[in-house]
């Protein structure tokens, strides 16, 4: 029975570096990247937050930051239209500032 010691024999023939680039490497597969819109998707999620804002329901929003996708769920605070931004205030009281251009899907 051969006993094989897997990746342990390997690394004292690999420079440091070229471990650190593997881990990197690695790394960069759980990254997720941005969905593109066409023009009846971004005329739909302009219609909810429209809603949202009159009606001042609390909505489900997923963005998208830092190479990952997140959710905050609160309510339309502000909207800044010379920054392109979204003031949301969470259920547990922070204030989100979100890009209107990371903004993935809408929820009321």
């Amino acid at each position: 029975m051969l006993r094989d010691r897997g990746r342990i024999k390997w690394t004292s023939m690999m420079l440091p570096e070229h471990v650190k680039l593997l881990r990197e490497w690695a790394e960069e597969d759980k990254y997720e990247t941005a969905r593109e819109f066409d023009e009846q998707e971004l005329e739909e999620m302009n219609q909810l937050l429209e809603e949202a804002i009159l009606t001042e329901h609390p909505v489900t929003l997923t963005y998208f930051k830092n190479r990952q996708y997140k959710m905050v769920t609160g309510w339309i605070h502000k909207v800044d239209p010379y920054q392109q931004t979204l003031h949301i205030k969470s259920e547990d009281g922070e204030n989100v500032q979100i890009p209107f251009l990371y903004l993935d899907h809408i929820e009321l």
